[in-house]
């Protein structure tokens, strides 16, 4: 077994059960696996998801709302589990993509799927309690295209763990205050489980943070604010500045700067 074709495959899964399993086994192992540099990594022409999951349009996924309903909070659940299946493949993508890098780079990603991998079973399991399974739902392929133009590891390191993630760190408060409404057992396990994940991925947009600033100074770039929104902008336009709220603690225990925030929020901030 070598380590970047061992990736290769697991990427490749499509059952989660059968791709978390894999993932799990290859984080008790791939520091004895050998690695070949000098292998080209494969660009992935579809999601591993795509032989469960009808992949539809954003704009005609189920919305979330209604969380007071069974079928309200499934499709919750499922989009969650969605987001966490995803992030299982971006976190291996970003060890099998980037040849030639630190030992510290690839255990940070092994690390960051073995917590993705729990987080679906986390997820998945609430939705079997409501009678629902992966793939119930439609799905879109965004985070599977957001690695397809992100191939540089710095757009890498801004779009995926400083973007995408961070993006996350500001939302999921708010549908746990949302659940707040909502006082049944059923509910209180949903909050506890978007509040392990909301605290554990605080420290993989960190790592994302770590890596991002490490290229940056690998290319001689010293702006690293100016450099993050404009390589975001490239890929989002327009979709960065003027954010209706922000979580100023989560995103500076992850390694955004005050200055950073700031350009961020929609408003004053209390940064500090």
């Amino acid at each position: 077994m070598e380590f970047f074709d061992t990736l290769e495959r697991i990427i490749q899964l499509a059952d989660p059960y059968e791709k978390i399993a894999a993932c799990e086994q290859l984080g008790q192992n791939y520091k004895k696996l050998p690695k070949d540099h000098s292998k080209k990594s494969k660009i992935f022409d579809t999601p591993s998801y795509a032989a469960i999951c009808h992949i539809v349009d954003p704009k005609d996924v189920p919305r979330r709302s209604r969380f007071g309903t069974k079928e309200g909070r499934a499709v919750l659940l499922h989009a969650i589990a969605h987001i966490e299946y995803s992030a299982i493949d971006l976190a291996l993508d970003a060890a099998y993509r980037y040849r030639g890098m630190p030992e510290e780079f690839y255990e940070d990603w092994i690390e960051v799927a073995l917590d993705e991998c729990r987080h679906f079973r986390m997820i998945d399991a609430l939705l079997h309690e409501l009678g629902y399974k992966y793939g119930d739902f439609p799905v879109h392929q965004g985070l599977f295209d957001a690695a397809r133009a992100s191939l540089d590891l710095i757009d890498r390191m801004c779009v995926v763990p400083r973007y995408l993630e961070a993006n996350g760190l500001d939302a999921n408060p708010k549908i746990i205050a949302k659940l707040e409404n909502f006082r049944d057992p059923f509910a209180a396990k949903m909050r506890e489980a978007l509040q392990i994940i909301l605290d554990e991925e605080v420290g993989h947009v960190q790592k994302g943070d770590r890596w991002f600033r490490w290229a940056c100074e690998k290319e001689g770039i010293e702006d690293t604010v100016s450099e993050y929104f404009k390589r975001v902008e490239r890929i989002y336009p327009g979709t960065l500045h003027s954010k209706d709220s922000i979580n100023v603690a989560a995103r500076k225990a992850a390694g955004f700067s005050c200055d950073e925030i700031a350009l961020l929020a929609k408003s004053e901030i209390e940064c500090g």
